[in-house]
């Protein structure tokens, strides 16, 4: 019996000690590349469909009308998007993605967020409040003439080792000062995920 227990407890020393020493294999690929492991939404779906739909969103005929009527391009600020997914999803990084593809295309002025003009003001006041700092000179601030807002919806089906997720992400800009949908876009995304066999 003790050389059972024994024999036992020096497999599960050994195993132990080598899960311990076992290392991931890392690879470096390109940022661009897509890369599905978990099927869960991830850095390839964020930046996709901010490409496609900011692209839709400004070949639409606001934009030209407003630079008719204004002589310059509008201004846009993010306003809120909320996950309404089943899993957790990176608002952020998706808000990022939609503010460098709007900025990128160039045909809007892009503000920043709210939470972004308070540090700005917050560093207006420290400059203004210190004689030691050259202050910049100070302009008159923008205000936005058009709020990106939306949601992320989700819906999980599965049976077995099978498993689909959909996700539905919806869009809009919305002119500020007429409270006026100028753009509605929508895009969906179905994942199919078969689970390996034991």
């Amino acid at each position: 019996m003790k050389k059972i227990f024994f024999a036992a407890a020096l497999i599960i020393f050994i195993l132990s000690m080598s899960a311990c020493t076992l290392r991931p294999e890392v690879s470096r690929v390109e940022i661009d590349k897509q890369v599905d492991l978990s099927g869960y939404w991830n850095d390839t779906d964020s930046r996709l469909v901010a490409e496609e739909m900011m692209k839709e969103a400004i070949s639409y005929p606001w934009v030209k009308e407003f630079r008719a009527n204004k002589g310059e391009a509008p201004i846009v600020v993010i306003g809120t998007i909320r996950n309404k997914s089943h899993e957790h999803i990176n608002i952020d990084t998706f808000m990022n993605d939609i503010q460098k593809e709007l900025i990128k295309q160039g045909t809007v002025r892009f503000l920043v967020a709210k939470k972004e003009r308070d540090e700005v003001s917050e560093e207006q006041d420290y400059q203004a409040s210190n004689p030691k700092i050259k202050k910049k000179a100070e302009g008159d601030q923008l205000g936005a003439d058009f709020m990106v807002q939306g949601e992320i919806s989700s819906i999980l089906d599965e049976a077995g080792k099978l498993q689909v997720r959909y996700y539905q992400i919806d869009l809009e800009f919305v002119n500020i000062a007429t409270h006026e949908k100028v753009w509605i876009g929508q895009k969906k995304i179905k994942k199919v995920i078969r689970q390996p066999g034991l």
